[in-house]
């Protein structure tokens, strides 16, 4: 059995001390590919460090994540560019709205949104989508567009009337991690009623940790956990789980 986090941080400075064990503990409990979603100048060298290390395994995104996007979000801008333009990545990512914190740069935010998005149809790229209390703006920004490129929403938190609206935009898939062992989180319906072929599997490491390490420090180790979660919830085997999730990561990174 093989699983594919779609969505991992692992250059994160709180995997500094035990990074390389960690991952390693990962891909020997069948986790082999990791997809790595920048988020501005300052991850760019561990990310890319790890694509050295993994060759194949860890797979680099390239964007700008909306919580770097501030007044000076243009010069960010201009560094993704150069490196899209220099190079190929897995996808543009992650990009979005995040309207959770702090409204103040909302505007700023659709402008590199949407710039991101024109760079991924002009070139060919998967984006990866973060969306925090902000799915209306977003859908809106999807909706406006005549096509879009493959994406996914990734850590998908919303109902099943959002999932279905997302699926229908076509060449999306559903970012399911740690949120959907939670108690009360609602997901575990949303995965109920949303078809396997649909869904990827995420840790977003080092938050949101599944249960029974909830609160703690995620890793890319857990992505069985939440592959159990599903085929619990589906009543399908964890086999099932692990082969069509993967499978589909690969249709969607695919460029």
């Amino acid at each position: 059995m093989t699983f594919t986090d779609t969505h991992t941080h692992l250059y994160s400075e709180q995997f500094n001390a035990d990074r390389t064990a960690m991952i390693e503990a990962a891909i020997a409990k069948g986790v082999k590919t990791f997809y790595l979603p920048n988020i501005d100048h300052e991850s760019i060298d561990g990310m890319l460090a790890l694509e050295e290390q993994f060759p194949g395994q860890c797979l680099p995104m390239m964007g700008l994540h909306p919580c770097s996007v501030n007044a000076g979000y243009q010069q960010e801008l201009d560094l993704v560019k150069q490196w899209l333009d220099k190079r190929r990545f897995a996808a543009i990512g992650e990009i979005g709205i995040d309207l959770y914190w702090d409204k103040t740069f909302i505007r700023e935010q659709e402008i590199a949104f949407r710039q991101q998005i024109d760079w991924a149809l002009e070139s060919g790229y998967t984006i990866s989508i973060h969306c925090r209390s902000a799915f209306d703006e977003i859908y809106a920004i999807l909706k406006s567009y005549p096509k879009l490129p493959k994406s996914i929403f990734h850590c998908f938190s919303g109902n099943t009337e959002q999932a279905e609206l997302i699926i229908a935009l076509g060449n999306f898939k559903l970012g399911i991690g740690g949120v959907v062992t939670f108690k009360n989180s609602g997901l575990d319906k949303v995965v109920e009623n949303i078809g396997l072929e649909h869904l990827v599997l995420e840790t977003d490491a080092p938050y949101l940790a599944p249960v029974p390490h909830r609160g703690k420090r995620n890793e890319s180790a857990y992505i069985p956990l939440i592959a159990e979660k599903i085929a619990a919830i589906k009543g399908i085997s964890l086999e099932e789980v692990a082969s069509v999730t993967s499978q589909n990561a690969l249709d969607i990174f695919g460029n």
